[in-house]
């Protein structure tokens, strides 16, 4: 489906994308100079008279002539930023055959040919699994979009400026774009000096045209699919201190909440292979679970994967247990890695539902997370439980962010409760959140196969999770706005 103009909002729709899909991930930081390698490669800090002297520099850079700056072509003949298909694999003359990752990319253009060519190049099969939106107005659009809400994992900028007026510009966009995105700009000439001082303030790649869709969709690729290093979500792990505390429904409420409060892409796994109820909290009934990949890890290769996963919503990605209990599964731990490996290179964030039983799959897995959540309730069997789990993970990763400890149902009526003060002191780490007893609220969320925030988005324990969320990928929670008397009463608008 070919991006066509949006009047209403000068955006271009992609692929039926009409949402943006903005992640954070941990990766080189765009505005603070952290690119691996190439800080070896950039000289001293450039003073404001000489930022941009060509004499400062003899290394030749983008195949361009050391003598002297090459403008680029007249822009307003779309063919003449178009490079041949001949010589669009590269100097190797092959291009990757890696899909890209369910990454987010976020196009601002000045130029209506670039806008196309990026519409084209998000056409590709490699491109397929990522979301891509593209809107005009150039870097001032944005400044203005991206003050307000999350940065993506790619930012492509297509600007005309160039020079200080192009590093000023950037410097303003720096304090709005979250670590960990990454940039790509499309410039207008091909300025060596220019280039040095944008792969310093760290942007990721400096393309100028003539450009044709295979060279866009390499440059995105050598960002993101790498053999040496491939490309692997943040793994989050959340467990139960006991049965019983509600572990499976905070694990469910957090990968929605990432995927449409933070705009992420993300997967939930259910590895509670016996007794999972993702697929029945998401009121889904999938033909194949995780079980069909975790018997068969040799088989688990990206199109397995993507056969038995449901879709639950653009950005989320459900793989189920089995709705039956047809088997008993004695499975090796070396067949968890595998699989959970092969999910990890899919997306951004991947929420791991473990089972609350003591396995040495289940232990590998925690101590092989980014994060992991321990969900517990205010008693002395989930402070001993909970209190065992901390030390374990603390002592095995010392270098690592201790667990975030949930205290879910507190408040229940009539029964004696461990103060959540104490229940915190005692295991030595603040507790991440707490959420309250609130069985109508939990009950009809269930019943209807909904998260806490598609069911009540204003209640406390769904802004609970929704902070939550966002402490799990670094950002900033997103206020829910209640609506205002004339939303309730549309005859007052008139």
């Amino acid at each position: 489906m070919s991006g066509q103009p949006n009047e209403a909002d000068n955006l271009w729709s992609v692929g039926g994308i009409e949402e943006p899909d903005f992640v954070l991930e941990e990766d080189d930081q765009f505005g603070l100079g952290a690119l691996e390698g190439v800080n070896d490669r950039i000289p001293e800090p450039l003073d404001e008279d000489d930022a941009l002297s060509p004499a400062l520099f003899d290394e030749p850079r983008l195949d361009a002539p050391a003598e002297a700056p090459i403008q680029a072509p007249d822009l307003d003949d779309d063919d003449d930023l178009l490079m041949p298909a001949a010589v669009a694999a590269g100097d190797d003359g092959v291009l990757t055959d890696q899909p890209i990752p369910r990454i987010t990319i976020n196009a601002f253009c000045d130029r209506a040919e670039i806008a196309r060519l990026i519409d084209q190049a998000a056409q590709d099969r490699r491109l397929s699994k990522a979301h891509v939106k593209i809107e005009m107005g150039g870097m001032e659009s944005a400044l203005s979009r991206l003050a307000g809400q999350a940065s993506p994992n790619l930012l492509i900028l297509d600007t005309t400026s160039h020079g200080a007026q192009m590093l000023a510009a950037l410097d303003r966009l720096a304090e709005v774009v979250e670590e960990g995105c990454k940039v790509v700009i499309i410039g207008a000439v091909n300025d060596i000096p220019l280039f040095r001082e944008l792969m310093r303030r760290g942007v990721s790649e400096y393309l100028v045209p003539p450009i044709q869709p295979l060279s866009l969709i390499r440059t995105i690729a050598n960002l993101y699919v790498s053999p040496d290093k491939p490309f692997l979500g943040r793994l989050i792990s959340v467990i139960g201190a006991r049965g019983g505390v509600g572990a499976s429904t905070i694990a469910h409420n957090i990968a929605w909440s990432i995927s449409e409060r933070q705009e992420a892409g993300a997967s939930l796994v259910d590895l509670d292979l016996n007794f999972g109820t993702a697929a029945l909290d998401f009121n889904q009934d999938p033909a194949q679970s995780i079980a069909d990949a975790l018997m068969a890890p040799d088989r688990a290769d990206e199109v397995f994967l993507d056969r038995i996963m449901t879709r639950q919503t653009q950005r989320l990605n459900l793989f189920a247990a089995p709705a039956k209990l047809e088997r008993e599964y004695e499975l090796d731990p070396s067949a968890f890695d595998a699989v959970i490996e092969r999910i990890r290179r899919g997306g951004p964030f991947i929420v791991l539902d473990l089972p609350h039983q003591w396995a040495p799959w289940v232990k590998q897995t925690l101590l092989a997370s980014d994060d992991v959540v321990i969900v517990a309730t205010p008693d002395l069997a989930s402070l001993r439980n909970t209190k065992n789990l901390v030390d374990l993970i603390r002592a095995s990763r010392p270098y690592d962010s201790p667990p975030r400890v949930v205290v879910n149902m507190h408040g229940v009526p009539k029964r004696p409760e461990v103060p959540l003060k104490d229940f915190g002191e005692a295991l030595g780490v603040p507790l991440a959140q707490s959420i309250a007893f609130d069985p109508a609220l939990f009950g009809v969320a269930a019943n209807n196969g909904q998260m806490l925030g598609e069911s009540q988005p204003l209640s406390k324990p769904a802004q609970a999770i929704d902070d939550l969320a966002a402490a799990l990928t670094g950002r900033k929670p997103v206020e829910q706005k209640r609506p205002s008397l004339t939303a309730k009463l549309p005859f007052l608008k008139r």
